[in-house]
């Protein structure tokens, strides 16, 4: 069960891409019915958090994840764009909202341990995030403490932009990283940005496992049709 503890993560799809569905892309002023029809096919809700420092856009507070969380029984995953002063209490306040694994950025090193402590501390699934320009060998040290690894293809923070071209070669180095780290939990690598129709199997070649999605999956015109597509790759 969601929230019960970070054992849901080994139930998730292991023979096809996992679909996250991003609620950015999501109508808000109909949250309630967006969740009831993504139900049947969107196996995590991904919920992005920026600050509008640590990254440009301004999105998205613990009352959301909170309501959202009422409404569906999926998990929610909290990807924290969020600059190192107010991390710990931004943690604090999307646990308690309900979250059922919070990303933090590897760029936020001075506060990592601390943040990744918290998250053990409180029974939360850890992830972490990476920016196209942040070498990934940083991550090595941190990787043995995650259940998630994503991989921003595109500038942080910016809808709308294309795959960036080094998207693939990275993954194939985190799925090397993933493999020497040792770890015995399953991390779950996962692509976000520049999903389109026709980067998805390349992404899912190159290692992803699974692929944040916005409006493919909000805005298609035959969600069903589009998520039996996805799941077949």
């Amino acid at each position: 069960m969601p929230g019960a503890s970070p054992s849901w993560i080994d139930d998730l799809p292991a023979h096809r891409l996992i679909g996250e569905f991003s609620l950015w892309s999501a109508d808000l002023l109909r949250l309630g019915d967006e969740l009831a029809r993504i139900r049947p096919y969107a196996d995590v809700l991904h919920v992005d958090v920026a600050d509008g420092h640590f990254a440009p856009a301004m999105l998205f507070f613990p009352d959301l994840v909170t309501a959202a969380r009422k409404a569906t029984g999926l998990p929610i995953h909290v990807h924290l764009m969020t600059a190192d002063e107010v991390l710990l209490s931004q943690i604090d306040q999307f646990v308690e909202a309900g979250s059922d694994v919070i990303s933090i950025h590897l760029e936020n090193a001075a506060m990592a341990d601390a943040a990744l402590d918290r998250l053990e501390a409180a029974g939360v699934a850890a992830g972490m995030v990476a920016k196209i320009e942040t070498p990934l060998v940083d991550a090595a040290r941190y990787l043995p403490r995650l259940r998630f690894f994503t991989l921003l293809g595109t500038a942080i923070g910016v809808k709308g932009r294309e795959l960036d071209e080094t998207a693939f070669e990275r993954l194939r180095e985190a799925r090397r990283l993933i493999a020497a780290s040792g770890s015995s939990k399953r991390i779950v690598l996962a692509a976000d940005g520049g999903i389109r129709e026709h980067t998805i199997s390349e992404l899912r070649a190159a290692g992803a496992e699974s692929v944040v999605l916005g409006s493919l999956a909000f805005r298609s015109p035959d969600l069903p049709q589009r998520m039996a597509w996805l799941r077949a790759l």
